[in-house]
């Protein structure tokens, strides 16, 4: 991969990240994570970078990326690294970035890692397991009906045309230690708590899974903040990063924010989105005492 300064140049450095998705307008819930992953930063006398990640260029709107930056600035947020201002690892801009991730499918297809999938998700949907309760029922066990799927030489070539799926190990424990102390230690079972999970989709986009791993490790973070919805996530991404031979960052995910109905704060919610705020009267001083996290 290209754009990688010496392992040396960032090792003893705190580099912490902040990566909103532009297919909505920000909330609070982005603000408040975006805004921990600042102080973190800050705390260490380290780096943060933003990165924007535009994968899915049918749902990342123009609209989208210049309410992001106008949204992120006015709440008080200040990176080091980012599309805007560049950095050593540019580009930081996923859609940008596909030849970093072609080279990871490359090296997960040699070694026998994954697998083309032509389940559609009706099949998905009639075959799956049940999926889990909880904050963290991101998507159903995928039931392994393609599993066994030779791999045509053309399709060796090129990942576009089939969904890709990575392979996890039948009943290991991922274990890692969260920074969070109201969160802790946490341990998944892969093929229980999690199965066979997308790094490819047919239309030839990324998954988010496979791209930030890359990401990651390639901008040298050491440090992941982000919402405990994905504390899955990260049991999958360490499969990844051990398989890739990358190095696993530390993690902290932060806690939900929800609405009157206990709903977990989502990009429907425009009322509560920092434009509709913003409109509203509201100050970012006025947000910010509302973001205290034990």
């Amino acid at each position: 991969m290209q754009n990688q300064p010496s392992d040396s140049s960032f090792r003893s450095v705190y580099r912490g990240r902040i990566a909103p998705t532009p297919t909505g307008y920000l909330h609070m819930g982005h603000a408040r994570t975006f805004w921990m992953a600042q102080d973190r930063a800050l705390r260490q006398k380290g780096t943060l970078v933003f990165r924007n990640e535009d994968l899915d260029l049918d749902r990342c709107k123009p609209q989208f990326v210049a309410a992001m930056y106008e949204d992120m600035r006015w709440i008080g947020l200040d990176w080091q690294e980012g599309p805007d201002i560049g950095g050593p690892y540019i580009p930081y801009v996923q859609s940008q970035r596909r030849e970093f991730y072609l080279e990871a499918w490359q090296k997960l297809m040699e070694q026998g890692a994954i697998y083309p999938c032509t389940c559609s998700r009706r099949d998905l949907a009639s075959a799956a397991l049940a999926p889990h309760d909880g904050e963290e029922a991101d998507e159903p066990v995928y039931p392994g009906t393609c599993r066994n799927r030779l791999t045509t030489e053309a399709q060796r070539q090129n990942p576009f045309g089939v969904n890709w799926r990575f392979r996890v190990p039948e009943n290991e424990v991922i274990s890692f230690s969260d920074n969070n102390r109201a969160i802790g230690a946490r341990s998944y079972i892969s093929g229980k708590d999690f199965g066979d999970f997308l790094i490819w989709r047919r239309d030839d986009v990324t998954s988010y899974q496979l791209a930030v791993v890359v990401d990651d490790a390639v901008m040298k973070i050491t440090e992941v903040v982000r919402g405990e919805d994905l504390l899955i996530s990260t049991a999958r991404q360490i499969l990844l990063q051990r398989i890739l031979q990358l190095p696993t960052p530390e993690y902290f995910h932060c806690p939900l924010m929800r609405d009157e109905n206990g709903m977990r704060l989502a990009k429907r919610h425009d009322a509560l989105s920092l434009r509709a705020l913003r409109k509203a009267g509201k100050f970012p001083e006025e947000l910010r005492t509302e973001w205290s996290i034990a």
